[in-house]
């Protein structure tokens, strides 16, 4: 378990998704902008999706640990952020979303290895009180099938090929499931209906 008060002082000093791209070198920052306005284009939020997030009723903090160098940050990250912009917690909504550079939370990032690594993205979900939840990554199950076709396959995709638009969409609803599955967990949680009455 993440101890309590790193999770909260690491919320406190992540930044905003805009400003962790801003983060990144010229080049880093083309790649995310990139993927961002294809993935908007080619493989838009349906309005079911837009509809359901905005159905929820409990904060969710979210914070990701992430690399401003990372391919799979850059092919899952601004799916969160369009996943948060529906409801942002900044507007009055349910969802907040923060970054933080992998290497320069080490602490965290020893704290939240997966299968013994330091993976990005990881992406860790927070209670209103920023209690721990739920952690998941560095990819959703769309991701690691569709790199274990290429990689397990006969052949291999050449560095920076295209993303699928079925695959952005389909990842971008594995991520919205972990979203859904968390916010149901806090809607039901005893500690936090009795809190707020519900």
């Amino acid at each position: 378990m993440i101890n309590q008060s790193l999770l909260q002082s690491s919320f406190k000093e992540a930044v905003t998704y805009p400003a962790y791209v801003a983060s990144g070198t010229h080049h880093q920052q083309q790649s995310w902008n990139h993927f961002d306005k294809l993935s908007r284009e080619h493989a838009p939020l349906a309005q079911s999706q837009t509809d359901l997030i905005k159905s929820f009723t409990r904060r969710i903090n979210i914070l990701v640990l992430s690399g401003t160098w990372c391919g799979d940050c850059v092919h899952q990250c601004p799916l969160f952020q369009q996943l948060a912009e529906v409801s942002p917690a900044s507007s009055g909504g349910t969802i907040d979303l923060r970054f933080v550079d992998r290497d320069e939370a080490s602490e965290l990032a020893d704290a939240a290895k997966i299968c013994g690594g330091l993976r990005v993205p990881t992406v860790l979900f927070l209670n209103e009180d920023l209690e721990f939840v739920s952690i998941m990554g560095d990819r959703s199950l769309t991701r690691y099938r569709a790199i274990a076709a290429k990689a397990l396959g006969a052949s291999c995709p050449l560095p920076g090929a295209p993303v699928p638009a079925d695959e952005i969409a389909d990842t971008r609803q594995d991520w919205l499931n972990e979203l859904e599955r968390v916010h149901l967990l806090l809607r039901l949680s005893p500690k936090l209906r009795q809190r707020h009455n519900d």
